[in-house]
């Protein structure tokens, strides 16, 4: 049975996450450290501390998310469960590729950290605070969303940025063609449709100028070929090829994220098992609902990691 190692993204993050595991695990403080002296500031303090408004801030989130999927990871390793050696291959949700993408061997733990820091002052500065939203439509297929957002736009930017699960889309783009999509979608019968508590239209077309930001800070770090293929947001399918992973991870920045198509990719390709690393069990949940037959398993806590690592142990046999 093939086995993913999954890693979560933004809105997965929760004050005090990982500290059980920096306490438990030389390996996983190791992190928080190697996190906090790439950064040049004690950001394991508000991970572990709060508060939450400090932790919630997109540059914060987001290389937070990835240092407490790293520590998870190097617990695991500790029992004697790598990426190379049990994982056919690996995926994150938005920023988690860069998770992903360190656990793979491709980035270190401090670039990934620095690029984050990057990833989330662009996204966020891109456009002013209160002119853009996104927001989740539930009961409405990807095709559905889609022309609700095109009736929406007016002109404006307005598209579909994650396509999450079966009827779980996310839109993104001016708050008032958002806004619209919103009363458009519950006119064709969405179950709900809601503004989202985020500061930034992710995944649209108005983060374009953080692409740009991204595609300079890409360039300048040294990437590795990964120890196993990345399943890419932007693609849903397998990529390796170091030029290949650059011109993603930018695409990324303004591309939907194609979360339900990467995981019935992973499911037509045998993966039995995914196992999300790190903080919550959000991928978890949305495994359920793509690929029932899958199975998934979360590693986020001390108690998760022994029974974590014997159940991939397990699969891979």
């Amino acid at each position: 049975m093939s086995i993913v190692f999954a890693f979560p993204g933004q809105g997965s993050q929760s004050v005090g996450m990982g500290k059980q595991l920096a306490e438990a695990y030389g390996e996983s403080r190791a992190v928080f450290e190697e996190v906090d002296a790439a950064l040049g500031e004690a950001l394991s303090k508000t991970i572990f501390e709060g508060p939450e408004d400090a932790l919630t801030l997109t540059r914060n989130a987001q290389p937070a998310l990835m240092a407490v999927s790293m520590a998870a990871l190097r617990a695991l390793e500790k029992e004697g469960v790598t990426v190379a050696g049990n994982a056919g291959c690996v995926a994150g949700h938005s920023l988690g590729e860069y998770s992903a993408l360190a656990a793979a061997g491709s980035l270190s733990v401090g670039d990934a950290a620095r690029l984050l820091r990057i990833r989330g002052e662009a996204m966020q500065q891109a456009v002013p605070v209160g002119e853009g939203a996104m927001a989740a439509i539930l009961g409405l297929d990807l095709a559905a969303v889609r022309e609700v957002a095109e009736e929406a736009a007016g002109g404006e930017v307005c598209q579909a940025a994650n396509d999450n699960a079966p009827g779980q889309v996310v839109v993104s783009g001016a708050r008032a063609a958002v806004e619209r999509a919103i009363e458009a979608a519950k006119a064709r019968g969405a179950k709900r449709a809601m503004l989202l508590p985020v500061s930034a239209p992710f995944h649209c077309a108005l983060m374009q100028p953080a692409a740009e930001r991204m595609a300079e800070a890409l360039a300048a770090v040294d990437i590795k070929a990964p120890a196993v293929p990345l399943i890419a947001n932007v693609t849903a399918g397998p990529i390796s090829d170091v030029n290949e992973i650059r011109s993603r991870l930018v695409e990324q920045v303004t591309g939907m994220v194609r979360w339900r198509e990467s995981v019935e990719w992973m499911a037509k390709d045998g993966v039995g098992l995914l196992a999300e690393i790190g903080s919550g069990r959000v991928l978890c949940g949305l495994v359920k609902r793509i690929a029932p037959e899958m199975a998934a398993l979360a590693v986020g806590k001390p108690d998760d990691v022994e029974a974590g690592a014997a159940a991939i142990r397990a699969a891979g046999k």
